[in-house]
C-alpha cells in the first residue's frame, strides 16, 4: 500500500486563445510494410513527419531521425517507461531513475543532461500535442506506449525548427484504427510489478477508410520497487475518436493519468558503495513522495485540397489540459525555519512543492507541392503557433510544530510560497525543399518567435519581498540542408542550424543578490550546429546503416550561481562544445537471424572557466563553498560512449516465435561539473522470448518473457547532477524478470 496523501483537485481548463501552428506532427500516420519471405518478420520502411512537417521516408531526410516501431516498443518491456526501448537510438540517452516520483533523465547529444528533474533541452510531443511547456520544461509520464504505433526521435540542427529547444525532438504517434478488436493484457514481474490493460477499438463506418472510428485504452500499474520507499501506482486512460471523409480527417483525443509514487532519493558515494539497493534514511524520515494528475483533450483536423493549384493540404491542432503535482521533499526543518535564522531563512520556499498548471495551444499550417520538369519536385510549409502555460504554485513547510522538535514530518505545514506564473510563446515558421538538379535537394527553413514570462507574487512576509516580474525573450532560428542521392540506396547530406534555449521559470525565479523579481541578468543559451551524414539501404542483403558526425557550439550555457536558503539562482557560464558521431545499423542476415546496433561517441565540454557551488549555503558570503570549474571539464550527466546491440532468431517457417539477446553499455558519467566523481561504466545483458498462438479466426494470444540485467550487476543507472547534498547516484535495477500476456479478439 502506497502511503501518500491525496488532495481533491479541480480541473480548470481555460478557453484556448489565438491561433496558428508549429511545424506539425500529424497523428496516426501509417508505416509502410515491405514484402518479406514467408516465416520472416516484415521489415518497415518508416514514414516520419518530424523535421519537415509532412510525411516522407526516414531514409530520405537530410538529418538524423530514428523510428522505434510498435514491435520494438512491445518487446522492450512492460511499456511503462520510454527508457525501455530508447537505447536503440544512437545519440539519445534515456536513463531510468527507477523512481516514479521523478521523470526520466533524457539527453540528446548532451543537451538536457544537467536537468535534475523533468526533461529540458528537447521538445516532446504526443500525437502533435506538446508535452513541453513554452519555457522548455517537459514530462513524458503520460506517454501511452501501449497505444503507440511508433516513436520518432530527431537530433541535430533541424530540431531548431521546433523553437525553444537545443537537443532534439521526441514524438509519439498513436496507432490508427483499422481493425475491430478488443484486447486484454496482463504483466507481472520482479519487485511486485503488476499491470493490467484493456483496449477496445473499432471502425464505425460502413465504408472502409471512411466515417467514424473509436479507440479506448486504459491501464493500471502497481509496483513495490527494489528499494525501500520506491513503490508507485499509475492509472492511465486514453480515448481517441476519429472521422475520415473524402478530403478531411479529424481526430479528437482525451487522456488522463493519475500517478502517486514514493521517492527513494539518490545515494551518496559512500552509501552507493556500501549497498546500492538501500534508501537514504531521510527519505523514510520525511516520507518523500509525489502525486501527479493530468487531464488533456486535443483535436487535429487535416484537410486535403483539390483544384487549388500547388496548395496541397492544411493541418490544424488545438489542445488544452491541466496538470497537478504535489511533492514532499526531505529538506531539514531548520533549513526552512531556524529560530536564529541567517538572513535568507525567511525566504525559504519550504519542503513541499504544490502546483496546479493549465495549458493550451493552437497549431496551424499549410503545405504546397509542385511537380517540376525532369521529374523534380518542390514543397513548402508555412504556419504559426501559440502556446500558453499558467500555474498556481505554492510552497509549504514539510513539518508541523517547532522546527527544533516537530510533532510531524513529511506533512503539509505552514505556507511559504504563493505565486501565479504564466509563460506564453508565439512563433511563425517557413520551410521549403526543392530538387534543384537531378539527385540534388536543398532545404531552407526559419522559425522566429518570442517567449513571455510573468509571475505575480502573493506571499510577501518580512524580508521575503515581492518577486513579481515580467520578462520577454525573442529568437530567430534558421536551418539549411543540402542532400545528394546520386547512388542507389545511398543518401548523403549536410545540415546546419542555429538553436535557442531559454531559461525556465525555475531558472529565472530568483536573483543572486536576493532583490525581488526575475533574474534579468540570465540570458538564453544559443547554439550553432553542423551535421554531416550518410544513409545506406541494401534491400537485397537486408542491410541498413545511418552514420552522422556533428558539432554544436553553445554560447551562454546555463549553470548554478548560488544556492542558499532553499533558493537556487543561475548564471551563464560561458561556451560549451559538443561533438561526436552516431551509428545506427541493422542486418537481416537471413529469414531466421537479424541484428541491430546503435553506437554513440560524444565529447561535451566547457570552453571557459566558471565558479560553481560545492555545498550550501553557497553565495558571496560563503566563498568557502564555491570552486572553479576549469575549461575542458566534461558537462555533468554526459557519457562519452554508449552502445546497444541486439541479436534475434526466429525458427524456420514461422513468425510466431522469436528469441533474442540484448546488450546495453555506457561509459562513466560525471556527477558534477567539477568532475570530482563519476558513476562507473557498465554493461548489462538481457534475454527475451516472444510467442504467438492463433486460437481461432480473429483470436490470438501473444506472450513475452524478459530477463534484464541478466548477471545482476550493480551500477548507477542515472545520476542527479550537481546535487547539493552529494546524493548523486540512482541505482540501476538488479536482475529482474517480466511475463506479459496479451489476448486479442476480433469482433
Amino acid at each position: 500500500m502506497l502511503p501518500v496523501q491525496r488532495r481533491t483537485l479541480s480541473l480548470r481548463v481555460k478557453p484556448v486563445v489565438a491561433a496558428c501552428a508549429l511545424i506539425g506532427l500529424v497523428p496516426a500516420l501509417r508505416a509502410q510494410e515491405a514484402a518479406a519471405p514467408e516465416g520472416a518478420s516484415k521489415t518497415l520502411a518508416p514514414v516520419v513527419v518530424t523535421g519537415k512537417g509532412f510525411e516522407q521516408r526516414a531514409f530520405d531526410t537530410p538529418y538524423s531521425v530514428t523510428v522505434v516501431d510498435e514491435e520494438a516498443l512491445r518487446d522492450a518491456g512492460p511499456m511503462i517507461n520510454l527508457s525501455e526501448a530508447m537505447a536503440r537510438v544512437p545519440g539519445l540517452v534515456v536513463a531510468n531513475r527507477n523512481n516514479y516520483a521523478q521523470d526520466l533523465q533524457i539527453n540528446s547529444r548532451g543537451y538536457g543532461a544537467r536537468s535534475t528533474f523533468g526533461v529540458r533541452g528537447l521538445r516532446l510531443y504526443s500525437d502533435g500535442i506538446p508535452a513541453s511547456t513554452p519555457d522548455g520544461q517537459g514530462q513524458v509520464s503520460h506517454f501511452d506506449l501501449a497505444g503507440a504505433q511508433r516513436i520518432e526521435v530527431l537530433r541535430g540542427p533541424f530540431s531548431a525548427l521546433y523553437g525553444n529547444s537545443s537537443g532534439g525532438v521526441i514524438a509519439l504517434v498513436s496507432q490508427p484504427v483499422r481493425e475491430r478488436y478488443g484486447e486484454l493484457d496482463a504483466d507481472i514481474g520482479s519487485f511486485g510489478l503488476q499491470q493490467g490493460r484493456v483496449t477496445v477499438q473499432a471502425p464505425l463506418g460502413d465504408e472502409p477508410g471512411r466515417g467514424f472510428d473509436l479507440r479506448f485504452g486504459a491501464s493500471y500499474m502497481d509496483y513495490d520497487g527494489f528499494r525501500p520507499q520506491s513503490s508507485a501506482r499509475r492509472t492511465l486512460a486514453n480515448l481517441r475518436l476519429g472521422w475520415t471523409g473524402e478530403r478531411d480527417t479529424v481526430i479528437v483525443s482525451v487522456s488522463h493519468i493519475d500517478q502517486p509514487a514514493e521517492d527513494p532519493l539518490g545515494l551518496t558515494r559512500a552509501q552507493f558503495d556500501a549497498d546500492p539497493r538501500q534508501t537514504a534514511a531521510v527519505a523514510t524520515q520525511f516520507n518523500t513522495r509525489k502525486t501527479l494528475s493530468q487531464d488533456q483533450v486535443g483535436m487535429n483536423w487535416r484537410h486535403r485540397f483539390e483544384n487549388l493549384g500547388p496548395l496541397s493540404e492544411s493541418s490544424f491542432t488545438t489542445y488544452a489540459g491541466q496538470r497537478s503535482v504535489t511533492q514532499w521533499q526531505a529538506i531539514p526543518t531548520l533549513t526552512q525555519r531556524n529560530p536564529t535564522p541567517p538572513p535568507n531563512t525567511a525566504r525559504h520556499p519550504g519542503g513541499v512543492i504544490d502546483f496546479d498548471r493549465d495549458y493550451q495551444g493552437l497549431d496551424a499550417r499549410l503545405v504546397w507541392r509542385w511537380a517540376l520538369e525532369g521529374d523534380r519536385t518542390a514543397q513548402f510549409i508555412a504556419g504559426a503557433a501559440i502556446e500558453r502555460s499558467g500555474e498556481d504554485r505554492f510552497g509549504y513547510e514539510n513539518f508541523i510544530g517547532d522546527p527544533t522538535a516537530p510533532t510531524a514530518l513529511g506533512v503539509t505545514g505552514n505556507l511559504r510560497r504563493d505565486e501565479k506564473n504564466s509563460v506564453r510563446s508565439s512563433d511563425g515558421y517557413a520551410q521549403g525543399e526543392i530538387e534543384f538538379a537531378k539527385n540534388w535537394l536543398a532545404t531552407l527553413g526559419v522559425r522566429s518567435g518570442s517567449i513571455h514570462f510573468k509571475t505575480e507574487d502573493h506571499y510577501i512576509s518580512g524580508i521575503n519581498g515581492d518577486d513579481s516580474s515580467t520578462l520577454k525573450f525573442s529568437y530567430t532560428n534558421p536551418v539549411a540542408a543540402l542532400q545528394w542521392r546520386g547512388l542507389p540506396g545511398w543518401n548523403f547530406y549536410a545540415s546546419a542550424g542555429e538553436g535557442f534555449e531559454s531559461p525556465t521559470l525555475g531558472d529565472l525565479a530568483y536573483k543572486p543578490d536576493n532583490t525581488g523579481g526575475f533574474n534579468t541578468a540570465l540570458r538564453p543559451q544559443t547554439s550553432r550546429q553542423l551535421e554531416l551524414g550518410a544513409k545506406w539501404r541494401d534491400d537485397e542483403r537486408g542491410l541498413t546503416a545511418d552514420l552522422a558526425v556533428f558539432e554544436a557550439r553553445t554560447d551562454d550555457e546555463i549553470g548554478v550561481a548560488t544556492n542558499a536558503g532553499g533558493r537556487s539562482t543561475f548564471q551563464n557560464v560561458g561556451s560549451t562544445t559538443r561533438r561526436g558521431a552516431e551509428l545506427g545499423a541493422g542486418w537481416s542476415i537471413d529469414p531466421h537471424w537479424r541484428t541491430a546496433l546503435a553506437l554513440t561517441w560524444l565529447s561535451a565540454t566547457y570552453d571557459d572557466n566558471f565558479t560553481t557551488c560545492t555545498a550550501a549555503p553557497c553565495n558571496a558570503a560563503n566563498p568557502q563553498n564555491q570552486a572553479v570549474v576549469p575549461a575542458g571539464n566534461r558537462i555533468a550527466g554526459t557519457s562519452p560512449r554508449s552502445a546497444f546491440a541486439e541479436l534475434a532468431w526466429r525458427p524456420l517457417g514461422t513468425a510466431s516465435t522469436e528469441l533474442a539477446a540484448e546488450l546495453r553499455a555506457q561509459d562513466r558519467v560525471a556527477v558534477n561539473d567539477r568532475n570530482t566523481d563519476f558513476a562507473g561504466s557498465w554493461a548489462t545483458w538481457a534475454l527475451r522470448a516472444t510467442q504467438s498462438w492463433k486460437l481461432a479466426e480473429g483470436s490470438r494470444i501473444d506472450a513475452l518473457i524478459r530477463v534484464d540485467n541478466l548477471f545482476d550487476r550493480d551500477y548507477a543507472g542515472s545520476v542527479i547532477v550537481n546535487d547539493g547534498n552529494g546524493r548523486y547516484f540512482e541505482p540501476g535495477m538488479p536482475r529482474n524478470w517480466l511475463l506479459s500476456v496479451k489476448w486479442r479478439q476480433a469482433f
